[in-house]
């Protein structure tokens, strides 16, 4: 039972270039929209907040 020799060097470049992309993949999903997108994702949070705020009870 041998383990299969990786190289150190291109295993670390690897992940490096994983963990970009993700990020990226990232900022393009935040950074990616139209005005209008945004303003509908923040029409919607706010919406979600009222109806949160609504519904709590007080002590």
């Amino acid at each position: 039972m041998t383990a299969e020799v990786i190289n150190l060097r291109l295993a670390r470049k690897a992940r490096t270039r994983a963990d970009r992309e993700a990020t990226a993949a990232a900022n393009r999903a935040a950074f990616g929209r139209t005005k209008a997108e945004k303003a509908a994702a923040r029409a919607e949070i706010d919406r979600r907040n009222r109806d949160l705020e609504g519904a709590r009870r007080e002590p």
